[in-house]
């Protein structure tokens, strides 16, 4: 497997398929609310490759200065109990202190939060999101 830090259209071509396949696929999210206004060209993402196919991916974006969002963080089904997911977010977080990020931000679904809480994240349960797909919760960790 290899990890990437997207800087080209392939790579950034990559994620999105992954996204596409997992989420939009799965879960009938429409394309314009799968893809953001945080997805442009300049958007960093990790993507995971077996062998030529993407298999995992994470978007990070700056809040501020010192805060990072990790979001749409997403392994392909067949791909998931292996560490996988684990393997992006630490990239992710490895790329986001190198930026000079202090403060790693996610939104999870109820039902991920033991996956980032295992991982350093806390969870604000009085901060409910209710999204236009799933309810999720802010959780952050020092990077």
């Amino acid at each position: 497997m290899q990890i990437i830090r997207t800087t080209t259209t392939a790579d950034r071509a990559g994620a999105y398929y992954v996204r596409i396949q997992a989420m939009a696929r799965k879960h009938q999210i429409p394309l314009d609310v799968e893809f953001d206004e945080h997805d442009t060209p300049d958007t960093k993402y990790i993507v995971i490759v077996d062998d030529y196919l993407p298999i995992a991916t994470c978007r990070l974006y700056a809040i501020d200065d010192a805060k990072v969002m990790l979001g749409r963080i997403v392994v392909l089904p067949e791909y998931r109990r292996r560490g996988i997911g684990t393997k992006v977010v630490k990239e992710a977080e490895a790329w986001a202190r190198e930026l000079g990020f202090t403060i790693a931000v996610v939104e999870s679904r109820d039902n991920k939060i033991p996956f980032y809480e295992s991982m350093g994240y806390v969870a604000d349960l009085d901060r409910k999101i209710e999204g236009e797909t799933f309810t999720c919760y802010r959780m952050e960790k020092n990077l």
